[in-house]
C-alpha cells in the first residue's frame, strides 16, 4: 500500500471537522469560525463561509432530511457527560454517544438509552471518536470505539464486544472508515494517518504531518483520503494497493484484505484462506509450498498431502526475522529474497547458505523446476542478461544476453527454448543450445509456453492474445490483461487485481499442422482442447492420408464406432498381409458417402463385387444393375433378395412379397403376411407350396392359427399330415368336438385330448366333467390334485364353505379312487376319512368366521354356541390352515355368556389369555374376562347335553370330545344348527348283510297300542321321518331299547350290536341308513324319538333337522354341505 499526496493546503486555524459531499466532488471544512470549500480534483479554494461568531467543531452534509425546517422545536434530553463525539447507524434508527467520562450511550431515534457501555478505563479514558462500519455485508451493525486510554476497541448493537482492546500507543482524536468498511482511519498524537484492518491491526501510515490530525474522512466511493491537523494543514492521499500475488502451474495465491492470502485452484475453482492477522507484503508459491512475508517474519506453509487437488495448508516453518526486498520466491527447502542486484538463498531455518551478486538490476525471476534442494531459477536483468541459477550451486549460468532489457521470461518444457519478452514489447524465442534466434514477434508484455505441447507458446499484448505453434503464423484474438500461465487449452491471464483461466480452442494451429499433412503433431494439439467437430475433421484428414493411428484416436474421442470398425478391419486385413492401398481407400469412401469414387477404386483393385454389395446395400439398385450388366443368374436373384428387402424397409410390403415370391424366398413372404394379417394371401400361398416343403407350410400355419384363423390352420396341417400339431390346435381353440373325433380315430392322442379338456373343465368349475375327463384319460390323480388346488385357494381366501365342499367332493374323489384301484385302498381310505373331516370342520367354521367378520350375523346365539363347542372338541391337535382359534374361543366365551353358561364363557377367556389376540378382538376380550366375574361359577342346565343312549347329562366342556363320558357313544349333530340329535348307532351281527338287514327291517311287525300317525316322506332328495306318538301310545318293551342298557365296566366304547330278531322289531320310519358305496359299508342309525322328525341328504348323508334343511333347501335351491341341487336323482 503506498499514499500519494495529491494536493495540500493551510488554512488559518486548526482544522476541527471534515465532510465530503455525497457525490464526493466537494470538501467542507470547519477552520476556526469559518467554513472552507474546497475542489476535491485539485485543491482549490472555492469559497469561505462566514457567518459563526464561534469556533466551529462539526460540519456535516444533509443525506437523510431528518432534521426540516418545517419542525418548530427540537426534543432535547440530558446526558450524564460531555459528549465527544457521535454515529447514527446506516439504518438512521439508532445514535451512539462517546462521553468524556469513558461511557458510550446507544440511544433510539426518540433519545431513549437502549445500551450503556462503560469503557475500563472510566473519566481517565474519554472516549474521543466513535464510527459505526458503513458496510451492509456485516450481519451486526459494529462500533469502532477510539478513546484516549490509547485503546481501539469493538462493539455489536447490543453492547457485547468484539475482539479485545488494541493499543495504539497514541492519543487518538478520529477514526472513520475506508472504502465501504474494508479498513479503518485513525488519526491523532502521533501526527499521522494511520490505516488499519477492521478488525484492528495496523497496515501501515497514510501520511505523516507536523502535528496532532484531528480530523481524517475518506472520499466516498473512492481510494482518496482527506487530512485535517491541528496547524491547519490539509493533505489530499489517493491510497494506492498494490498487487501481492504468487503463481505457480495451477495454483494462484493472492493478498485479500491486506492481512488475509487466499490460494486459488485455477482448474477447479477451490479456495482456501489463511488469516495472517498482519500485513502481507509478499507471496511465493512453489508446488506443496507456500511463503508469505509479513512485517516482522516469514511463515512457510505446506500441503497436507501430495493429492493434486488438496487445498488444505499448514505451517510448516516461521522465520522470526524482518527482511527487506523486492521479491520473494519459495522452493522445497529454501526461500530466495531479491534485493535490488542481490539474491539471497535462506534455509526455512532463517540461515543464509548462499548469494549471488548480479551485474545489473534483477528484474524477472522464476523457478523452473528441479530436484528438492536442486531446484534452477531463471533470472533475467535489466542489461539484457539471462541466468540460469541453481539453488545449491554459488555460480549463475549465462544462457544468453540480449541488448534490451528483460521484462518476461519462460523456457519450454524440454527446456531447449528461451522466450524473452524486451522493454520494447518484443517477444523473442531463442534456441538455448545454439543461442541462434528462431523468431520474434512485436507487441508483447508477457509470454507463456504451453506446459503439454513443446513447439507451442502465447503471448499477450495490446489487448490480443497470440498463439503461436512451430513456425507457423500466429493466431490472434482479443483478450484484456497478461498472460502469465499456459497450461494444456487453459492460459492464465492476470487482469487488474484477478486471475483468471481462459478456455482456448487450439483449432487454428491444429488446421496448420493439417495442412501440411503432418497428423500427429495435429493429434498432439488437437489433445490440448479443440471442439468435437475439429476432432471429427482431423479424423477424416488422417483416415484419408491412411494414418490409421491418428484416426483411430481422434475417431475414438469423437466415439464414432462406425469409423473404428472400418479402422479396425483394415488394420486386421494388414496384419494377414493385405497391402492394396486402393482398396483401402475405396473402404475409406463408401463410408464417407462418396460411393462412385469407391466403385471406380473397387474396379481398378479387381474387386467388383464389392462395388456390387454397396450398391445393393444402399438401395441403389438401378446402379447395380448397370454395373453387373448381363451376368450371373444366382446374383440376379440375390439382387431381387436385396430389392425385396429394401421394399420390406422401406415399409412396402406388398411388393416386397412379390420378390420374395418370384425369389423363392417364401419363408420371408410369410412372415410379411403374417405380421400385416394378411390371411388371404397365407393361404393362397400354403395352397401353392408342395407339401414337401414343410417349414413355409408350418409357419403358415402358425401364423394362421395366431391370426384366428383355425379352419385354414387345419387345412395346412392336413396338407402336412401334421395330426399332432392338429389335436393341438383344436385343443387350443377349445373345439373338442372335432378333437374328440379325431381322438376316436386316432387313440394314440387320448391323453393329449382328454388331460387339456379335463383341466379346462376343472377351470370353468365343472368338476365332474373333469373327474370323468380325467378317468378317460386314465388320469385319477391329477383329478384330486385340481381339487386339492382349489381347496387350498378357497381356504387361503376365507371361502371356507367353498372349502367344506371341495373337501367333501375330495373325499368322494378319493372313495372312488378306492373302489376302483385296490392297490390303494387303504391309502385313499384313510384321505376319505380325513377329507370328510376336514369338510365338517370347515362346514362349522365358516359361521364362526361369517360371525366375526361380518356385523350382521344369520345365525341365532344357540347354533353358534354349538358350532363353536362342536369345533373346540373337534379340533386336532394340528389346527387346520385357515381356522383360527381366538375367534372359536372368543365366539363360545361371548355366546355361552349370553346363554347363561358362565362356567364356560369363563373357561373360554382364561383359554384366550394364552393365545395371541388381534388387535380389534383385544378391547371385547379384556372387558369379557373382567365382567364374566361377576357372573356365577355354573353354567345353565338348560345347554347341557343329554347322551340319547344312557340318559346322561355330559358337561359342556368334555375332555373326551363330542362323546358320552358316560357310554362313549358318539354325539350325532345336525348339520345346520349342531346340537345333539337322537340317533345312535347301531351296527349287524355278524353274518348279517345290508341287504338282509333291509329285508328284516321292512318286515315291520305290528306294534300294539300304536294309533296309526306314523308317516315317512321318501323322495329322491331325501328321507324324512316324521313319528308322532299319542298319550295312549305305551305298548310293550322295544328289544332295541333293551340293547341300549349296559354295565360299563371301562372307558372303552361299546357299540349297540342287533340281531334278526331287533331288526325285525324295528320300524322302517325309525332307521336312517347312510348308503356308502363299496369298499365302506353301511352306517345304520335309529331315532329315539320318533316324534322329532330328521331328515338325511342321500349324497353327503349330513343329518339336519327337516324343518331346518327345507329351509335351506329353499333359501339356496339345493342341500348346504354337498350342494345337491334338489332336482336330482339320489345316488
Amino acid at each position: 500500500m503506498r499514499a500519494v499526496l495529491t494536493w495540500r493546503d493551510k488554512a488559518e486555524h486548526c482544522i476541527n471537522d471534515i465532510a465530503f459531499k455525497p457525490d464526493g466532488t466537494q470538501l467542507i471544512l470547519a477552520a476556526g469560525s469559518r467554513l472552507l470549500v474546497y475542489d476535491t480534483s485539485d485543491g482549490t479554494l472555492l469559497q469561505p463561509l462566514k457567518g459563526h461568531k464561534d469556533t466551529v467543531y462539526c460540519v456535516a452534509y444533509a443525506k437523510d432530511g431528518l432534521w426540516s425546517p418545517e419542525q418548530k422545536s427540537v426534543s432535547k434530553h440530558k446526558s450524564s457527560s460531555k459528549i465527544i463525539c457521535c454515529s447514527w447507524t446506516n439504518d438512521g434508527q439508532y445514535l451512539a454517544l462517546g462521553m468524556f467520562n469513558g461511557i458510550i450511550s446507544i440511544r433510539n431515534k426518540n433519545g431513549e438509552e437502549k445500551v450503556k457501555i462503560e469503557r475500563p478505563g472510566g473519566s481517565l479514558s474519554p472516549v474521543w471518536s466513535i464510527c459505526w462500519n458503513p458496510s451492509r455485508e456485516e450481519r451486526n451493525d459494529i462500533l469502532a470505539v477510539a478513546d484516549w486510554g490509547q485503546k481501539v476497541s469493538f462493539y455489536q448493537l447490543s453492547g457485547k464486544q468484539i475482539g479485545k482492546d488494541r493499543a495504539l500507543n497514541f492519543d487518538p482524536c478520529c477514526i472513520s472508515y475506508f472504502t465501504k468498511g474494508e479498513y479503518i482511519l485513525l488519526g491523532g498524537s502521533d501526527k499521522q494517518v494511520s490505516l488499519f484492518t477492521k478488525d484492528g491491526v495496523r497496515l501501515g501510515t497514510v501520511g505523516e504531518q507536523n502535528s496532532w490530525v484531528w480530523t481524517c474522512q475518506a472520499k466516498p466511493d473512492s481510494n482518496y483520503v482527506v487530512v485535517g491537523c491541528q496547524d491547519g494543514t490539509i493533505s489530499f492521499y489517493q491510497l494506492i494497493f498494490s498487487t501481492v500475488h504468487g503463481l505457480y502451474k495451477d495454483r494462484y495465491a493472492y493478498r485479500d484484505s491486506m492481512t488475509d492470502v487466499i490460494v486459488q485452484h485455477l482448474i477447479t475453482e477451490q479456495k482456501v484462506r489463511i488469516k495472517c492477522k498482519e500485513l502481507v507484503k509478499k507471496i511465493a508459491i512453489y508446488r506443496n509450498r507456500l511463503a508469505i512475508q509479513l512485517p516482522e517474519k516469514i511463515l512457510i506453509y505446506e500441503l497436507y498431502s501430495e493429492d493434486l487437488s488438496d487445498m488444505h495448508y499448514r505451517v510448516k516453518e516461521k522465520i522470526i526475522k524482518k527482511f527487506e526486498c523486492n521479491l520473494l520466491v519459495v522452493c522445497a527447502s529454501h526461500i530466495i529474497l531479491c534485493q535490488e542486484k542481490r539474491l539471497q538463498c535462506l534455509s526455512f531455518s532463517g540461515v543464509k547458505e548462499r548469494e549471488w551478486q548480479m551485474e545489473s538490476l534483477i528484474r524477472y525471476i522464476k523457478v523452473i523446476g528441479g530436484p528438492p534442494g536442486r531446484e534452477g531459477l531463471l533470472v533475467g536483468l535489466k542489461n539484457g542478461q539471462i541466468l540460469k541459477i541453481f539453488v545449491d550451486n554459488l555460480f549463475a549460468i549465462i544462457l544468453l544476453k540480449q541488448a534490451t532489457a528483460v521484462r518476461c521470461l519462460d523456457m519450454s518444457a524440454s527446456r531447449k527454448k528461451l522466450a524473452v519478452v524486451d522493454e520494447n514489447d518484443t517477444c523473442l524465442v531463442y534456441d538455448i543450445d545454439t543461442k541462434e534466434l528462431l523468431f520474434q514477434e512485436p507487441n508483447a508484455n508477457s509470454v507463456a509456453w504451453n506446459t503439454q505441447c513443446e513447439d507451442m507458446l502465447c503471448f499477450s499484448g495490446g489487448g490480443y492474445l497470440n498463439i503461436k505453434a512451430s513456425t507457423f503464423p500466429v493466431h490472434r484474438q482479443k483478450l484484456q490483461g497478461f498472460v502469465v500461465g499456459y497450461n494444456g487449452s487453459k492460459i492464465f491471464c492476470l487482469h487488474v487485481f484477478s486471475i483468471s483461466a481462459v478456455e482456448v480452442p487450439q483449432s487454428a494451429p491444429m488446421y496448420q499442422y493439417l495442412d501440411r499433412k503432418l497428423f500427429k503433431e495435429a493429434y498432439k494439439i488437437a489433445c490440448l482442447g479443440v471442439t468435437d467437430t475439429d476432432w471429427r475433421e482431423l479424423a477424416m484428414e488422417a483416415l484419408e492420408g491412411l494414418d490409421f493411428e491418428t484416426a483411430k484416436k481422434a475417431f475414438i474421442r469423437v466415439q464414432d464406432l462406425r469409423y473404428l470398425e472400418l479402422i479396425s478391419s483394415i488394420e486386421e486385413r494388414k496384419k494377414r498381409g493385405e497391402t492394396n492401398n486402393d482398396l483401402f481407400l475405396a473402404d475409406v469412401f463408401s463410408y464417407q458417402g462418396k460411393f462412385h469414387e469407391a466403385a471406380k477404386l473397387y474396379k481398378r483393385s479387381g474387386h467388383e463385387n464389392l462395388a456390387l454389395e454397396m450398391y445393393t446395400d444402399l438401395c441403389m439398385f438401378e446402379y447395380a444393375k448397370d454395373f453387373l450388366g448381363s451376368g450371373d443368374p444366382k446374383e440376379t436373384k440375390m439382387l431381387i433378395t436385396k430389392q425385396a428387402d429394401w421394399a420390406r424397409n422401406i415399409k412396402e410390403p406388398k411388393a416386397a412379397v412379390e420378390m420374395y415370391i418370384s425369389a423363392g424366398e417364401h419363408v420371408k413372404a410369410i412372415e410379411i403376411c403374417g405380421d400385416h394379417g394378411w390371411v388371404d394371401m397365407l393361404i393362397d400361398i400354403a395352397r401353392k407350396l408342395d407339401k414337401a416343403e414343410r417349414e413355409p407350410l408350418l409357419l403358415c400355419a402358425t401364423y394362421l392359427k395366431k391370426l384366428d384363423s383355425p379352419g385354414y390352420a387345419a387345412e395346412t396341417y392336413l396338407k402336412m399330415g401334421d395330426l399332432k400339431s392338429l389335436v393341438q390346435l383344436h385343443v387350443e381353440t377349445q373345439r373338442w368336438d372335432e378333437a374328440f373325433a379325431l381322438g376316436e380315430k386316432h387313440p394314440e392322442f387320448k391323453d393329449d385330448i382328454y388331460v387339456p379338456y379335463a383341466q379346462w373343465l376343472a377351470e370353468n368349475d365343472r368338476f365332474e366333467e373333469a373327474q370323468k375327463a380325467f378317468h378317460k384319460a386314465g388320469r385319477q390323480r391329477e383329478a384330486v390334485q385340481v381339487l386339492e388346488q382349489l381347496t387350498n385357494n378357497a381356504v387361503a381366501e376365507s371361502r371356507f364353505n367353498d372349502a367344506a365342499y371341495y373337501y367333501w367332493m375330495l373325499s368322494m374323489q378319493c372313495l372312488d379312487i378306492a373302489q376302483a384301484d385296490p392297490a390303494q385302498k387303504d391309502t385313499m381310505l384313510g384321505k376319505f376319512y380325513h377329507f370328510q373331516r376336514l369338510a365338517e370342520l370347515y362346514h362349522g367354521y365358516h359361521a364362526i368366521h361369517r360371525h366375526t367378520e361380518d356385523p350382521f350375523s344369520v345365525h341365532r346365539p344357540e347354533t353358534l354356541f354349538n358350532i363353536s363347542r362342536f369345533l373346540l372338541h373337534s379340533l386336532p391337535k394340528d389346527t387346520p390352515s385357515g381356522i383360527s382359534k381366538v375367534k372359536i374361543l372368543f365366539t363360545l366365551a361371548k355366546q355361552s355368556k349370553a346363554l347363561g353358561a358362565y362356567r364356560l364363557a369363563r373357561h373360554a377367556y382364561d383359554k384366550l389369555r394364552g393365545l395371541y389376540i388381534p388387535a380389534r378382538f383385544q378391547k371385547s376380550i379384556e372387558l369379557g374376562t373382567l365382567t364374566i366375574r361377576a357372573k356365577p361359577f355354573h353354567d345353565s342346565e338348560e345347554l347341557v347335553p343329554l347322551c340319547y343312549r344312557c340318559s346322561t347329562n355330559n358337561p359342556l366342556l368334555n375332555n373326551l370330545g363330542n362323546v358320552c363320558i358316560n357310554c362313549r357313544q358318539p354325539f350325532i349333530f345336525s348339520a345346520s344348527s349342531y346340537d345333539v340329535l337322537h340317533l345312535v348307532e347301531f351296527y349287524l351281527e355278524e353274518g348279517i348283510t345290508d341287504e338282509e338287514a333291509i329285508s328284516l327291517i321292512d318286515l315291520e311287525v305290528l306294534r300294539p297300542k300304536r294309533d296309526d300317525r306314523q308317516l315317512e316322506i321318501a323322495n329322491n332328495s331325501s328321507q324324512i321321518l316324521r313319528l308322532v306318538e299319542t298319550k295312549d301310545s305305551i305298548g310293550d318293551e322295544d328289544p332295541f331299547t333293551a340293547k341300549l342298557s349296559f354295565e360299563q365296566g371301562g372307558s372303552e366304547f361299546v357299540p349297540v350290536v342287533v340281531s334278526r330278531l331287533v331288526l325285525r322289531s324295528m320300524s322302517r320310519r325309525d332307521v336312517l341308513i347312510k348308503r356308502w358305496p363299496p369298499p365302506l359299508r353301511w352306517q345304520y342309525f335309529r331315532s329315539l324319538l320318533p316324534d322329532a322328525s330328521i331328515t338325511m341328504c342321500p349324497s353327503c348323508f349330513q343329518m339336519f333337522h327337516s324343518e331346518d334343511y327345507e329351509l335351506l333347501v329353499l333359501q339356496h335351491g339345493c342341500c348346504p354341505y354337498c350342494r345337491r341341487c334338489k332336482d336330482d336323482p339320489g345316488p
